[in-house]
């Protein structure tokens, strides 16, 4: 009788010895993959021109940050640093754990076999996927709320504000990415074994999780499309006039421009990935792998795809190619016709002198005028 309970435990013990980790569960290595130099070269140079980019747009943000005297555009460039950061950080971390098994082809079950450096490499790929579509969707509404309620947004709109909703994306990014770790789903090992992401099936918990990853991405790009098309519309109501407010106009088409391109080239990176996962969890059926790499590239396009937003479109640089307006170089028009120039100012001064002698001035004694003397 005393030997009984020492004999479970020790069957116990070899069980949970042999028991394969959840993350090793549905795609165990080694896998049967040709690791070719294509394939490494290919990571090492979308990796590289990620980071690359970011990095050239943090710094003009830098410094078109410096340079800013509305508050509004301030809080927008807030945003758009915080996007460039978190499209940075992303590539990094994600880049890093691809290139290093590209290069080393380490095993995961000796690198990790807690599934510890997995879940990691999940939870990162959850959060920096969201945050550039929450970011966006944070972007519209402040952008909604500056056309619309312009005063109440200049009195309640400060850096601190911007800062604090930033990081308010940023943890509720970072919640829906530990979701899997409290059961809710699971993160797993994905062919060809350069990374880790949820599973994603059929079965309830994981299904749910896919769901709620799913809604949170589809809700922030149409909550993004409906606020940007009502911005835009009233915008352009009130971007025709001239006068002294010319260049605050000018800035919020700036801004407004930026944002649509941001939403359009989100909506083409992520929207076939994220349909593509409800499909397959509600109907049932297997995703492939294939289909799987290829969505996930297009969505990893927009971290790259989103510095040169800001990189490119912008007044500055579209008054250096198209010099237009009141900007136009000195001696454009007036050094065309000089003639004409100086005939115009001749014309003005002698209709300012005739309207002066209509209301009554005295006769000059060089220039007399019968009909007003």
């Amino acid at each position: 009788m005393t030997e009984k309970p020492s004999s479970i435990i020790m069957v116990w013990s070899a069980s949970a010895k042999n028991e394969t980790p959840i993350c090793f569960s549905k795609n165990s290595p080694p896998f049967n993959y040709n690791h070719t130099v294509a394939s490494t070269y290919y990571s090492a140079v979308f990796t590289g021109l990620g980071l690359s980019s970011n990095l050239f747009a943090f710094v003009v943000l830098v410094k078109a940050f410096h340079r800013s005297q509305s508050p509004s555009h301030t809080s927008f460039l807030i945003f758009l640093s915080s996007l460039v950061v978190t499209d940075f950080m992303g590539l990094l971390v994600t880049g890093s754990i691809v290139l290093s098994f590209r290069t080393t082809h380490f095993d995961w079950h000796d690198l990790d076999p807690q599934c510890h450096f997995c879940n990691f490499m999940g939870v990162s790929m959850v959060f920096y996927g969201l945050c550039p579509l929450l970011l966006g969707a944070a972007m519209a509404m402040e952008r909604f709320a500056g056309i619309h309620r312009p005063f109440a947004l200049s009195a309640n709109m400060s850096k601190s504000r911007a800062l604090s909703t930033v990081l308010a994306v940023w943890v509720f990014a970072g919640c829906v990415g530990l979701l899997p770790l409290t059961g809710l789903g699971s993160y797993h090992l994905q062919q060809p074994g350069s990374w880790c992401f949820f599973n994603i099936s059929s079965q309830p918990l994981d299904m749910t999780f896919c769901l709620v990853f799913c809604l949170v991405g589809l809700l922030s790009l149409a909550a993004s499309f409906l606020l940007n098309t009502v911005s835009v519309v009233t915008l352009l109501r009130i971007c025709c006039g001239q006068g002294d407010m010319q260049r605050q106009r000018n800035l919020e088409l700036e801004m407004m421009g930026q944002l649509v391109l941001i939403m359009i080239i989100a909506s083409i990176c992520w929207c076939p990935l994220l349909v593509s996962i409800a499909q397959t969890v509600l109907s049932g059926k297997h995703l492939q792998i294939v289909d799987l790499l290829l969505w996930i590239r297009f969505a990893t396009c927009n971290q790259i795809l989103d510095p040169w937003v800001y990189i490119l479109f912008r007044c500055s640089i579209f008054k250096c190619i198209f010099p237009v307006g009141k900007e136009r170089p000195r001696g454009s028009m007036r050094s065309l016709y000089p003639t004409s120039m100086a005939s115009r100012r001749r014309r003005a001064q002698d209709s300012a002198v005739e309207a002066v002698r209509g209301e009554g001035a005295p006769c000059l004694a060089d220039q007399p005028t019968p009909q007003t003397c």
